[in-house]
């Protein structure tokens, strides 16, 4: 073997430098797909919380009660300090939850329909701005170490409520559909009225940190989570911005979920700003393919409210 000279190393050197750095993000996008799931939240950093599956055929209604699926974000109160669903400790100013009770309370900080993005933005701040969360509400609608059925803690929470006795703390309305075509009818409403959908609660369940059918999302569009695995380069148009998402969808128990391109649904100001890679995004689709991939899927936001906390 014929050993090289120092003038031809340092060509070599050099030119695979440039390479790797000319093929670094299809290499971070490579890497990606073919990379096992990124771990779950350590244990014990977020609350048991009971998780919601979507409303399908078969399901008897008259075992429900039905409530307005409140466009927030997801509060947990374990009654020493305000939770996210991620686990994040919510910096909330002290008159807030001043008085609350050592009981643990599920509910979902909300700022009025049509006002999630608003509502995020109160919740995400490290500093907490008052006069921002003078226009917040605590909506409560369950009590996750209270005895007994749902049918049995609504009147328990009702009386905590009370206690508490603070105009911005509220129990969510819980009230009995008896068919599909009224529930219908209800979503149509509410839809029209601004909110986001409905929520079946299962009268005989047990509080359980758990996604199953005692709970259930009914919507007009189905939507779901995926986490953020790679940002795609762009082309025509969109060269010199985000193309996609490379994106896996959040399975169940923290299991490796489905991969898929996310390319459509984002602004402008989106597509030269993408959600970081590891944070979680809302999508729109219609159904799922044969092998599990959503059906024209539609970047709808940013779940803050499950993403790390900003520095």
């Amino acid at each position: 073997m014929t050993a090289s000279s120092p003038s031809t190393l340092t060509l070599s050197r050099a030119s695979g430098a440039f390479l790797r750095i000319c093929a670094l993000p299809w290499l971070l996008a490579l890497t990606a797909l073919l990379a096992p799931a990124l771990p779950a939240a350590a244990a014990g950093n977020s609350p048991p919380l009971m998780l919601a599956n979507v409303y399908h055929p078969g399901i008897v209604l008259q075992e429900y009660w039905v409530s307005e699926k409140l466009d927030g974000v997801r509060g947990y109160w374990d009654g020493e300090k305000l939770l996210t669903r991620g686990g994040e400790r919510i910096a909330a100013p002290a008159w807030f939850t001043a008085g609350w009770p050592r009981q643990p309370l599920d509910g979902e900080l909300w700022a009025g329909r049509g006002q999630f993005s608003r509502a995020v933005s109160t919740v995400r701040q490290q500093t907490p701005d008052d006069a921002a969360w003078r226009a917040m509400r605590f909506m409560v609608f369950d009590l996750p170490t209270q005895a007994g059925t749902f049918t049995e803690r609504i009147p328990a929470l009702h009386g905590v409520v009370s206690r508490i006795d603070q105009p911005w703390v509220q129990a969510v309305a819980q009230s009995r559909v008896a068919s599909h075509a009224e529930l219908q009818r209800l979503l149509a409403k509410t839809v029209r009225l601004g909110g986001e959908g409905l929520m079946l609660h299962r009268g005989a369940s047990l509080y359980q940190g758990l996604r199953n059918d005692d709970l259930l999302k009914v919507k007009t569009h189905e939507d779901a989570e995926a986490r953020v695995l790679a940002q795609l380069p762009g082309q025509g148009k969109h060269a010199a911005a985000l193309g996609a998402l490379l994106v896996e969808t959040v399975g169940p128990d923290g299991l490796q979920g489905k991969r898929f391109k996310l390319g459509t649904g984002f602004s402008d100001e989106q597509r030269r700003h993408p959600p970081p890679v590891g944070s979680i995004v809302t999508y729109r689709f219609r159904g799922l393919n044969a092998s599990g991939i959503p059906r024209f899927a539609s970047f709808l936001r940013v779940r803050e409210d499950m993403a790390p906390a900003r520095p």
